[in-house]
């Protein structure tokens, strides 16, 4: 493909993305084919000479979109929101064309620039604290996930915990490994398995903490762990606080857990990945309340923020650890401007890096804060409306405080298995697609507010599908028979 069939063919791709975007509606959220679909689509090998670009464009609706859960349907209402719009789309176009690897500030100076100033953007719009600004020892990255930045802010927490820990041996050899057997991580038990994961490539204890009657982990509690754990000899170093756990959009008790971390010299990590966006609304800041205390704090605005993925805003106070741990420094990656600019490769896992400040850089400038402000607004009140639903029919209860654009609901005095089934028929009837939760023994359905155009009568329309599956169920449950498949 040269240039001007980039221009003919880009276009036609550009209509259609639109079209895809614009008709999504009319597809099936949940994709239902089964494993191994596609190979039986496609030859077994790479083709010895080109193909024609009408073969490869037809070929999109016969075997990739078949195989496709549309996320962005406003019929899908699992997980949590992963945004999207237009601007971000032909940011990432643009940032495929330059296709630079942003490394260093001289690897591109423009992406690593731009990077620092769209972390201001954010952090100011967060009213996050001046510590965590460029121009001083704080500063902001981009990661690819709040995973990411959780195992980021766990590694720079060990180094600095093993440089105070470790001594030095008479022949000279550091005591890291004695050290790190006694590190321990602490989270909540309702936090995101990705903690865990971090535990587990970071290779140290993680330390799950029982979350309250709110499904919140206490100051209390935190520092009742970190004691025990310091009598049994073990060296307590790190701790997540989830603000919109993923089960329930429960929100840690950040004012509590700070001082406890502060106390005990713990490095406190903030992981807000999807509720972090709400926090440019003025009504739901004071759920911010604490981050004074963080040493990193974490948001992806590629959850609710108009930006695609991936794009996950990692923030440090002390930029020094993460830089320190990270630092691998061979001749050819160094430049004269060394300690003028960050060079990302050391506040991140990966070496290389996409140019991916170019879509905060469009979304911000051509939404501004308002419109963003009253898309989460918008999505809150949605949920609230699915909550109202839930509230008039009696056969249902709510299980949890509504929080942000999540809804937790089951049918009410049935079992476990029974709200099983419910979720089963939902999602085999493919109309809507969710997904489920438990907590404290109690299996429940998730209702999340996810795509951008979602409307008040998707909701309604959601709801509609939830009563008339629930209807069988619960007549099922009773009599013992399960309908029969339709005969066409």
């Amino acid at each position: 493909m040269d240039a001007e069939a980039f221009r003919k063919h880009g276009k036609e791709m550009v209509d259609y993305v639109a079209d895809y975007l614009e008709g999504i509606k009319d597809r099936r959220p949940l994709s239902n084919v089964d494993p191994g679909y596609l190979c039986k689509l496609i030859p077994e090998q790479a083709p010895e000479d080109p193909e024609k670009w009408e073969d490869v464009f037809g070929d999109i609706e016969r075997v990739i979109m078949p195989g496709v859960t549309h996320w962005h349907s406003p019929q899908f209402h699992a997980y949590f929101p992963t945004s999207n719009s237009y601007a971000a789309i032909c940011a990432d176009m643009l940032s495929d064309g330059i296709a630079c690897i942003g490394f260093s500030w001289m690897s591109s100076p423009a992406c690593t620039e731009l990077e620092v100033v769209m972390m201001d953007w954010l952090a100011k719009m967060l009213q996050l604290p001046k510590d965590f600004l460029s121009g001083g020892k704080g500063g902001g990255v981009i990661q690819g996930t709040a995973s990411e930045a959780t195992l980021v802010a766990l590694l720079a927490s060990r180094s600095r915990t093993l440089l105070k820990h470790s001594d030095t041996t008479d022949s000279g050899d550091r005591t890291d490994a004695l050290t790190m057997s006694k590190l321990v991580a602490y989270c909540s038990d309702q936090s995101h398995s990705s903690v865990e994961r971090a535990c587990l490539f970071g290779a140290v204890r993680c330390h799950k903490v029982e979350s309250d009657e709110n499904e919140q982990m206490a100051g209390s509690s935190l520092a009742a762990a970190i004691a025990s754990d310091k009598e049994k000899g073990l060296i307590p170093f790190f701790c997540v606080a989830t603000l919109g756990t993923t089960p329930s959009c429960a929100f840690d008790s950040l004012q509590e857990i700070g001082p406890v971390c502060e106390e005990a010299d713990i490095w406190l990590h903030i992981d807000a990945a999807y509720a972090g966006s709400s926090f440019i609304c003025p009504e739901f800041r004071p759920l911010l309340d604490g981050v004074e205390f963080a040493d990193s704090f974490n948001f992806n605005p590629h959850k609710w923020l108009m930006v695609n993925f991936d794009c996950s805003a990692m923030w440090f106070k002390n930029a020094t650890y993460v830089v320190d741990a990270f630092n691998v420094d061979p001749l050819y990656l160094r430049h004269q401007h060394q300690g003028h600019a960050p060079d990302y490769r050391h506040w991140q896992i990966p070496l290389g890096r996409r140019f991916r400040s170019l879509k905060l850089w469009f979304v911000l400038r051509l939404y501004g804060i308002k419109a963003l402000q009253a898309h989460i607004r918008k999505q809150v009140n949605l949920a609230h409306e699915f909550e109202k639903l839930v509230v008039v029919d009696e056969r249902f209860q709510v299980t949890h405080p509504v929080m942000l654009g999540l809804v937790c609901f089951k049918l009410r005095q049935q079992s476990n298995e029974v709200n099983k089934l419910l979720l089963t028929k939902i999602n085999d009837d493919g109309r809507i697609h969710m997904v489920p939760s438990s907590s404290k023994g109690t299996y429940f359905l998730r209702f999340a507010v996810c795509a951008v155009n979602t409307e008040l009568s998707d909701i309604q329309f959601a709801w509609k599908v939830i009563q008339e599956l629930a209807s069988t169920v619960l007549t099922e449950s009773k009599t013992g028979v399960k309908d029969q498949p339709k005969l066409l």
